[in-house]
């Protein structure tokens, strides 16, 4: 079964964008604790498309610590890589008000990289993705190799499908529910026989009969269904471009031409796209 990268994005961003289940989110994650009234404010920046980098969510805690998090079905070897363009972005926000070329120094939140793993690839409970590990060997041009790199971001990948990670699922419930609920809805699916809006209603009603996020459910029934099968859609899921460079610029190349009005069936000659998916650009 493929799954698309956007349908439990949006849940899961509507699901966790309470800034007190973020701050539960994070000290599992970290296996930390922190004062309930800790001040945890998202931040996340709306309508970014830079080179294709948005991120799910992004927030800070009490100002001093900024924390992006990425809920993925597939990893993407050049997270890092994004994460940095991300950030850089987020922090020419946070400072556009300040004097970056003052003599005093300005103080900057502390950044922490998530992934959430809950794709179906088998993936180890943790694992660590540096951005060092793709930067080019300098000893190709006859330099001597260093020890560390001048720039370096650590991104932590994290196995949260059920039966993964059951400690960090013991300590923050909703995320545990979420997994479960994911989990479920593949399941009716294969059940189903490929038939998503059954799959996504049978997935609805069992967890709600079985305590899985039933109270979100039943506030939001609604917006999770139009979330999961409308968006979601097995056979034209293109999550690999976003993964990959080729099949991004592919998608870019379709809107730049598209924005020159060229016709969609030239489009669709030039990229292989269909008319369908050159309609949704």
């Amino acid at each position: 079964m493929k799954t698309n990268r956007e349908y439990k994005n949006s849940v899961f961003t509507f699901l966790f964008s309470d800034p007190d289940l973020l701050r539960e989110l994070y000290c599992a994650l970290e296996d930390v604790t922190l004062p309930e009234d800790e001040p945890v404010t998202i931040n996340t920046l709306e309508n970014v498309f830079f080179m294709g980098i948005y991120n799910d969510i992004s927030f800070e805690i009490g100002g001093k610590l900024v924390v992006l998090l990425e809920q993925q079905s597939s990893i993407n070897p050049n997270m890092a890589l994004r994460l940095l363009m991300y950030i850089g972005r987020l922090y020419e926000k946070m400072f556009k008000e300040k004097n970056i070329y003052s003599t005093r120094r300005l103080p900057v939140p502390w950044p922490e990289f998530f992934v959430l793993y809950n794709g179906v690839n088998p993936y180890p409970d943790e694992q660590v993705i540096k951005l060092s590990d793709s930067f080019y060997k300098i000893e190709s041009i006859g330099l001597q190799e260093k020890i560390s790199p001048e720039l370096e971001l650590t991104v932590k990948v994290l196995n949260i499908n059920e039966g993964k990670n059951e400690a960090i699922a013991g300590k923050c419930r909703k995320l545990a529910e979420y997994s479960a609920f994911i989990s479920k809805v593949r399941y009716f699916y294969s059940e189903n026989g490929g038939d998503k809006e059954s799959a996504v209603i049978a997935a609805i009603k069992y967890c709600r009969s079985h305590d899985i996020l039933s109270e979100f459910l039943e506030l939001h029934a609604k917006e999770v269904f139009n979330m999961l099968s409308t968006e979601w859609n097995p056979e034209l899921a293109k999550e690999v471009w976003f993964e990959e460079g080729a099949g991004f610029e592919k998608l870019r190349n379709a809107a730049n031409f598209k924005n020159l009005g060229v016709s969609k069936e030239i489009i669709s000659q030039a990229t292989g796209l269909t008319i369908e998916e050159i309609e949704k650009l």
